[in-house]
């Protein structure tokens, strides 16, 4: 259930326009979490790309739990991919700065992530949803 309650904040994080129209008084609160935005990004990235070597070495679990299985994946690419994009600055600062093809890489990568990030967050807030609900209720198992 942590899991689905960090996707959400990292949902709410990565499209703080969708939050600021619902509620105003919540720039406050955003103002202090923004200079700390690269390292969450940095962390919630390495968590995704994680997520989603255990749920590919998990493999066998898609032919029994495949709702479950596809919401772990889901979960993993999206931390991934938010992550990214919030800790671009910090990961181009510090570890592509002495690497020139990496950094045009990575910037390559930015730029078809970047039109995407609103969706992403979304997407991030709703499979967050749907991760809170598959722990309460926990995984059907396909008979």
């Amino acid at each position: 259930m942590l899991n689905g309650i960090l996707l959400i904040c990292l949902g709410i994080l990565a499209v703080p326009s969708l939050l600021l129209s619902r509620k105003p008084e919540a720039k406050e609160l955003l103002d202090k979490i923004t200079p700390y935005q690269g390292w969450i990004g940095i962390m919630f990235c390495i968590i995704g790309i994680i997520r989603v070597i255990r749920c590919i070495l998990s493999l066998d679990l898609l032919g029994f739990f495949p709702v479950y299985w596809c919401l772990w994946l889901a979960t993993g690419l999206v931390a991934a991919a938010l992550g990214f994009l919030l800790g671009y600055g910090f990961i181009q600062q510090y570890v592509l700065s002495e690497n020139k093809k990496a950094a045009e890489k990575g910037a390559q990568l930015l730029d078809r992530l970047r039109p995407r990030q609103g969706r992403l967050g979304i997407a991030a807030i709703i499979i967050g949803v749907l991760y809170i609900i598959s722990a309460i209720t926990g995984p059907v198992p396909v008979l």
